[in-house]
């Protein structure tokens, strides 16, 4: 048998290399952007133009690379970073791989143009698929200017498996905050399709964050800030109340690189525990220095995970320092032991001494009778003539009282105070409901109800997520959404992102319901809701709706208003340990039963169990 193993070509050898490396566009741009960084640049553009797909541009104003650099820089494993095995473990550059451009260059159509600080002529090249197609002298400005275009040309499989412009903007934008918040002294601008997005200028670390997310930050952040010899902790945390349903202000930087960490995120939010809700999640922006010895983060191509030489100890030591933060800035209710009681005394009681109170019994006193005492009229409590003796006042007490009364009168309108009733989910029925209906509630979870092969126990909750999605998704495709107007209009902030995500999706929001009167670059105004939703969960329902249209929206409306109506169900559907009134549960059951897909929840989940007459009868064999 002949020999049958092959070296791979070159070209072959980088696509499959550019697969670790490049998983989507904001792959490239993380990549192109941390190279600008370690070319010591003060001022980074980012240009994006579909998506990423036809144009991911990084314009900075770095050292730059001579002719031979800028060819070499293409080749595997090329890198001015690293020069021995031991620089692995002392590292403080971004890139040290030398895959990237090579990488990128395997599977795109790459235009580099570039100068050294002094020169009088740059190079300009052009690279398609590995192949160099051209290489000039040419006059350039000082620093890098890298295009990549048409990023998958030559692996349609690839490029199939990209999703919307939308979903690969949010991941770019994503990448781009990581990099953006790890480097406040340097200046980033961000262009999309011809358009600003961000234009972030040098400033510290607040007005940074403060620029990302919005002037109403500033408000939340609540500085964290431990020094000690295995670690040296700065940045801040969100305060409680600014706890959200959906992830996305969670950042840990470790010597300014943006790592993912469960095991450290959990000690931040053990920090949390007792003070947000359940199912929320605070916001911190943690940069963390460490020994670059003690850090490993040559683990994974992307360079987002990280091991750490002692974790625990740095679970300790982050977990602390938050709690110490929440303390210090009395984000937690405490009390003070500390304080001076003379300060809560007002001023008019300053030389006031104390005195004993007086206590004065009459011991003759009648509230029925009138009579004086020191000089001060009582009157009778009833207005009673006064009797000849005191039996004669108490029995004048009950005069009239059977006229009033009646004699054949009862206790059949005396009503007793029942349970609470926490949710009534169905209000202003158009029929009435048989008040002899034959369902009850069990565990505050589930309706039970009897039909004539046995009985039938419904989940509450996903029972109305069904009956809700389906209404959604009715008045949403036929567009008669009834809307209830506020009568006065909200004014909420979101991030640039955030409102630019609601753009996006403002014509289906009118479709179920909302009216907007103005989306502003921070803040969006809303005068009109769906009927189902209070005024108080407005804010939550958008932030909902923002979060789950950036995680799965795709091109088609259809599926854009199908994941919209999803958000709405699952937000305003009762929830468990709710307590139904019977007319509600009836309504719920009948209304679950007209349903199309009764079986399943939206999210594919069962609504119900049927349980048969014979299975009972199995359980008494």
């Amino acid at each position: 048998m002949g020999d049958i193993i092959k070296l791979l070509p070159d070209h072959v050898a980088n696509q499959i290399a550019a697969g670790e490396v490049v998983q989507r566009p904001a792959s490239v741009v993380k990549e192109l952007l941390e190279n600008a960084i370690d070319a010591g640049a003060t001022s980074i553009k980012l240009i994006i133009k579909n998506g990423g797909k036809t144009l991911i541009q990084v314009v900075d104003d770095g050292l730059g690379m001579s002719e031979t650099d800028a060819r070499l820089s293409f080749e595997r494993h090329a890198t001015s970073k690293i020069t021995k095995a031991e620089d692995l473990f002392q590292l403080s550059t971004k890139g040290f791989r030398g895959e990237a451009l090579a990488s990128i260059a395997a599977i795109a159509h790459v235009e580099m143009q570039t100068k050294l600080e002094g020169a009088e002529l740059g190079t300009h090249l052009k690279i398609e698929g590995s192949k160099l197609i051209f290489q000039e002298v040419s006059a350039v400005p000082k620093g890098t200017s890298m295009a990549v275009k048409n990023l998958f040309f030559n692996i349609p499989a690839r490029r199939n498996f990209l999703k919307s412009d939308t979903v690969e903007m949010r991941h770019i934008t994503d990448e781009f905050h990581r990099v953006a918040l790890a480097h406040p002294q340097i200046a980033f601008h961000y262009y999309v399709n011809g358009s600003e997005l961000f234009g972030l200028p040098v400033g510290n670390l607040r007005q940074r964050i403060v620029h990302v997310f919005g002037s109403k930050a500033n408000q939340k952040l609540v500085p964290v800030t431990e020094d000690t010899k295995v670690v040296k902790v700065s940045g801040f945390i969100n305060k409680p109340a600014f706890a959200k349903k959906s992830r996305g202000e969670q950042f840990f930087f470790v010597n300014n690189r943006f790592i993912k960490s469960p095991y450290l995120h959990h000690a931040v939010g053990s920090a949390f525990e007792g003070l947000v809700k359940p199912d929320t999640h605070p916001g911190y922006f943690l940069y963390l220095e460490v020994d670059p010895g003690s850090i490993d983060i040559n683990i994974h191509p992307t360079k987002t995970e990280v091991k750490f030489d002692d974790e625990h100890t740095l679970y300790a030591i982050l977990r602390s320092a938050v709690k110490h933060s929440l303390g210090q800035f009395q984000v937690v209710p405490s009390i003070d032991f500390e304080a001076d009681p003379n300060l809560e005394t007002p001023y008019a009681y300053k030389n006031k001494g104390a005195e004993l109170p007086k206590v004065t019994v009459d011991a003759g006193f009648n509230p029925f009778l009138e009579a004086k005492s020191g000089g001060a009229t009582t009157k009778s409590y009833r207005n009673v003539s006064k009797p000849n003796n005191d039996q004669q006042a108490w029995e004048g007490l009950y005069v009239g009282l059977e006229s009033k009364m009646g004699t054949h009168d009862n206790f059949s309108s005396l009503q007793f105070e029942s349970d609470t009733i926490t949710g009534s989910i169905f209000d202003g029925q158009s029929e009435p409901i048989e008040s002899t209906a034959k369902t009850f509630q069990l565990r505050r979870k589930y309706i039970v109800t009897t039909i004539k092969s046995g009985m039938v126990v419904i989940d509450q909750s996903r029972a109305h997520q069904r009956v809700l999605y389906e209404k959604f998704l009715r008045n949403s495709t036929v567009k008669q959404a009834v809307s209830q107007q506020l009568l006065f209009p909200l004014s909420l902030s979101f991030t640039k992102a955030d409102v630019r995500a609601l753009k996006g999706i403002k014509d289906t929001l009118n479709a179920v319901g909302f009216v907007f009167d103005t989306m502003e670059e921070e803040a969006v105004s809303v005068s009109g809701v769906p009927l189902l939703v209070t005024e108080s969960e407005v804010g939550m329902v958008l932030d909902q709706l923002i979060a789950d249209c950036q995680q799965e929206v795709t091109d088609a409306n259809f599926s854009q208003t199908d994941i919209l109506s999803k958000t709405l169900a699952k937000t305003l559907a009762v929830k468990t340990g709710e307590v139904l009134e019977n007319a509600s549960q009836l309504a719920l059951v009948n209304d679950l039963f007209a349903c199309k897909e009764p079986l399943v929840s939206p999210f594919n989940k069962p609504v119900y169990v049927t349980i048969t007459e014979n299975e009972i009868d199995k359980k008494f064999i």
